[in-house]
């Protein structure tokens, strides 16, 4: 393996720093090497080349709005015996703490990006004689993504729509819902989902939703900071609805009421909220329950029944 990423990488120096980590889906460790000091995550899956060049798309779109520091990706690389690698810079990283307000505020910074880019590509357009200049981020005004991404690892459907109402529910939460049939042909579920479907066009009433670029896997896991500020990683990125990104923060703890005030202090709560955001945790515990099994099936059915009310 070592002699795969010292070939790959261009580097003569591969020496294992005694840093590792990993969570559920892959294992990582890190390397200094000629050109700096990199983490190797690697993964034996068939899917993992799949996974890894989502998140490594992912990284990339994120790092080019500026607005919240996330790992640089380097390379995905396929390894000896039918594993990956993806390479990144290595981080020196710890819990958020102090730096969660800040989290808020550059998440919203993210959020807002593209409604900035459509707003200054009107400005433009509007001047007479103006000169065409190119931005590196370019405007995005369909809900989606240029690539897969996997959220854990299984992966989403990322197709554009113009529609988000229609992007979230036949490509969130249809997927899922066929996973759960074709897995325990559950009926209530497959009920629920039914009533639920014809309600969903209704908890969006008066809300303008511009695309926005999501880190798309958002829990306290997926967080951490240094000096400098908080960082961001793991993401599986697509252009979605800002609230989305909230869901999955507030399903398992790790945010502090000063990262949701400054975060709502610069995109504030519109109408609707707690049902949409509710909508939205309803995918990841499906999501959940797909990867883990039955015990997010309780969740998942609670959040239908009263969303169905």
């Amino acid at each position: 393996m070592e002699d795969a990423l010292r070939r790959e990488l261009g580097t003569a120096l591969l020496r294992h720093t005694g840093h590792t980590g990993g969570g559920c889906i892959s294992q990582g460790r890190s390397y200094d090497t000629d050109r700096g000091r990199v983490f190797v995550k690697i993964n034996s899956q068939a899917e993992a080349r799949r996974m890894f060049e989502g998140e490594m798309a992912s990284l990339e779109a994120l790092l080019k709005t500026q607005a919240i520091k996330v790992p640089k990706p380097i390379k995905v690389i396929d390894l000896p015996g039918g594993s990956t690698a993806f390479v990144m810079e290595h981080l020196e990283m710890r819990g958020l703490n102090r730096h969660s307000a800040l989290l808020g505020t550059q998440l919203a910074d993210l959020h807002l990006h593209n409604t900035q880019l459509g707003e200054k590509l009107k400005k433009e357009e509007s001047t007479v004689g103006k000169g065409q200049g190119q931005t590196e981020v370019q405007f995005v005004d369909q809900f989606g993504f240029h690539t897969v991404t996997c959220c854990g690892y299984l992966p989403q459907v990322n197709d554009w729509q113009s529609d988000w109402v229609t992007f979230f529910a036949k490509q969130r939460i249809q997927p899922q819902m066929d996973m759960i049939e074709k897995n325990s042909g559950d009926r209530e579920a497959r009920e629920l989902w039914a009533q639920l479907q014809l309600k969903i066009p209704s908890l969006f009433c008066d809300v303008e939703i511009v695309p926005a670029l999501l880190h798309g896997d958002l829990w306290g896991g997926n967080v951490a900071e240094d000096d400098s500020g908080p960082i961001i990683f793991d993401p599986a990125s697509f252009y979605g609805h800002s609230e989305y990104e909230l869901a999955i923060a507030g399903m398992f703890g790790g945010f502090s009421s000063s990262f949701y005030s400054a975060y709502h202090s610069k995109i504030p709560k519109a109408t609707g909220f707690e049902k949409r955001l509710k909508l939205y945790q309803l995918f990841h515990y499906m999501n959940h329950w797909n990867h883990f099994g039955t015990g997010y099936r309780g969740s998942s059915l609670n959040i239908m029944r009263n969303l169905v009310k």
